[in-house]
């Protein structure tokens, strides 16, 4: 199963902004939760001159459908039920060959499905579902409320109908994702050194929110490949 769906229009290929500015801008964030910061030779995330913009919005939303009933398929929801939902909202092409397994068959690791929670919220505010990715609060409690209802048999049409998504600016998303990249070095760091974190999120859950937007943001340019697949970002550096 591919997750990469051509269907839905594109958003706005916009220039990206000043990279040196926003990693700065990251940087004193870190300074002033207390995290030690990266250091000098840490690479940007897009060059001057790039351009970006987000995957598409139709494939965000699958996105996050498709994660939201795999956490329920964490917490109990029966195989049969899960498919029969991904068929009845043409969703099943979204799934990628991992999920596939663990949807059907329970296969897999499941500690991992569940840490996608932090994933799905990160997803959820570049859509505007949630006000705030605040790096020390964890997920909204009342996200659920913003999900699918799959248990009473809510259609992945009639959800995006329901929410009226209002996605980020693109710069904005970029801009969170440079201090997600500072925010994932710097929570290893701490783990690896012992060290309490400045909130309630752990360095999993930083992981994860990276994970989301370094998916959802496609950047352009001379240095980058193509946007990768759900399975295919790299969070190694």
């Amino acid at each position: 199963m591919s997750d990469v769906s051509r269907q839905g229009p594109s958003a706005v290929l916009v220039p990206a902004p000043d990279p040196r500015a926003v990693r700065e801008a990251s940087l004193e964030e870190l300074t002033q939760l207390g995290l030690p910061l990266p250091p000098s030779q840490f690479p940007l995330v897009w060059e001057p001159g790039d351009e970006i913009e987000l995957r598409p919005l139709r494939e965000i939303e699958a996105r996050i459908a498709v994660l939201h009933l795999i956490l329920a398929r964490c917490f109990g929801m029966p195989p049969q039920a899960a498919m029969s939902w991904l068929l009845n909202s043409h969703l099943v092409e979204m799934v990628t060959p991992p999920e596939w397994e663990f949807v059907m068959g329970g296969k897999g690791d499941h500690r991992s499905f569940v840490l996608h929670h932090d994933a799905l919220f990160s997803l959820c505010w570049v859509l505007g579902l949630t006000k705030q990715l605040d790096p020390t609060v964890p997920v909204d409690e009342h996200l659920v409320e913003r999900m699918p209802n799959i248990a009473a048999g809510e259609s992945f049409a009639h959800w995006r109908s329901r929410i009226l998504a209002a996605p980020q600016h693109p710069a904005d998303v970029a801009a969170l994702l440079d201090l997600h990249y500072c925010l994932d070095w710097a929570y290893l760091e701490l783990e690896e050194a012992g060290r309490p974190v400045p909130g309630l999120v752990d360095a999993n859950a930083i992981g994860q929110r990276r994970w989301a937007l370094e998916w959802a943001v496609m950047l352009r340019g001379p240095y980058h490949d193509e946007p990768p697949g759900w399975e295919e970002v790299d969070l190694s550096t």
